[in-house]
């Protein structure tokens, strides 16, 4: 049996999460995340129903290169606040939300398979 060790492209996997941020690529970041195709912004929003639709204007300013967006809600799976709901379908734009740990899993999972896609991710403590 061969095993091939993942090609993440130019874009860092999430090595680690929690304590209030993530680690990529080795470098620990406070807070939560936009991770974009070509890197990564910081969110001020501490909830996933404070995101607007301002801090996702560059998700949408890039919606021909994107198949969905992952969406890591934080501690918990929540439901999908209506603004971010209503800004998905104006853009025919999926989305597929989770709680972090599990969007963080989903995230490097997806990066191995090449898709094309951005996550917003809520950090946790």
């Amino acid at each position: 049996m061969e095993i091939n060790e993942p090609n993440f492209g130019t874009r860092q996997p999430i090595d680690a999460y929690g304590d209030g941020g993530f680690r990529l690529g080795g470098e620990f970041i406070k807070g939560s995340l936009l991770l974009l195709p070509e890197g990564h912004l910081s969110l001020a929003a501490d909830r996933l129903d404070i995101v607007t639709a301002d801090d996702l204007s560059p998700v949408i300013g890039q919606r021909d290169q994107l198949d969905f967006l992952l969406v890591g809600c934080g501690a918990d799976i929540q439901a999908l606040p209506q603004a971010l709901r209503t800004l998905g379908e104006a853009h025919n734009l999926p989305i597929d939300f989770m709680d972090t740990g599990a969007a963080c899993r989903t995230y490097n999972v997806l990066l191995g398979e090449g898709r094309r896609f951005a996550a917003v991710l809520i950090a946790v403590t």
